[in-house]
């Protein structure tokens, strides 16, 4: 429960970081970035704190977890300064984000999904569709890497970066010696960009994507995006959290 605080209240540094776990520094540090609004001053100069002060402060560490420090400094920037157009627009902005998470987290799952049904189903002869492959190649949905990057929206230089890593084995057409991307590489790149659109850097990946290959099949994979999802659903409440905060000192201090 917020502390309340009479308005003739005058807080030094300290008493705003002890109460928060803190340091003055902090305390100084949220003000020279305009967290918090400039302080009043002593006669003797030092700095002084009210009841404004300490909501802005409550406010802005409860943004923290859902924004992050750069937007979270950005919306108290923005109520400090009278500009509460742009502090929704900064919450709007967060908001979007993790939408977009969530659709990406929905598009790996559905990539998933498909690769277990291709893992799942009867093998078929395969139709050659590219010069160079016999009917015996896995070539049913094969591709060169420039339309493959174009339908991931990447540049064919990412897609040799995550073959150099290991991510995307391709074949090569033996009379060209041009990459062929067949079905199982194909897969393989579309979960690799979509983990990576996930913020999954290339060390994470690689073992999901060797053990999705090896015996042990999707299970890792799946508990990667189980995770994954409890920390959405966590930032979608730290979201609510914060803006119930920011609301309470707009209503009070604004």
């Amino acid at each position: 429960m917020a502390e309340k605080l009479q308005s003739g209240v005058r807080l030094r540094p300290i008493d705003l970081a002890r109460r928060h776990g803190l340091s003055t520094q902090a305390i100084r540090n949220y003000e020279a970035e305009g967290i918090l609004p400039p302080a009043e001053r002593s006669p003797h100069g030092y700095r002084t704190y009210t009841p404004p002060h300490a909501s802005a402060l409550r406010a802005f560490l409860a943004l923290l977890p859902g924004h992050g420090h750069r937007r979270a400094a950005a919306i108290m920037r923005a109520v400090n300064n009278g500009a509460i157009e742009e502090a929704l627009h900064q919450i709007d902005l967060s908001h979007a984000q993790l939408l977009e998470d969530r659709g990406t987290l929905t598009a790996v799952r559905n990539a998933l999904r498909d690769l277990e049904t291709h893992r799942a189903a009867p093998p078929q002869r395969p139709t050659p569709v590219l010069s160079g492959l016999t009917p015996t190649d896995d070539a049913s949905r094969a591709t060169f890497i420039g339309p493959l990057a174009d339908r991931l929206g990447v540049r064919p230089a990412t897609l040799r970066k995550w073959e150099r890593a290991g991510l995307v084995r391709p074949g090569r057409d033996p009379r060209t010696g041009y990459r062929v991307y067949d079905d199982a590489a194909v897969r393989d790149a579309r979960l690799v960009h979509q983990l990576r659109r996930g913020g999954h850097p290339l060390g994470r990946i690689a073992p999901l994507i060797d053990q999705v290959r090896a015996a042990g099949g999707l299970q890792p994979l799946e508990e990667t995006l189980d995770g994954w999802h409890r920390r959405l659903d966590a930032r979608g409440r730290a979201l609510l959290a914060g803006a119930a905060q920011l609301e309470d000192h707009l209503s009070t201090h604004t």
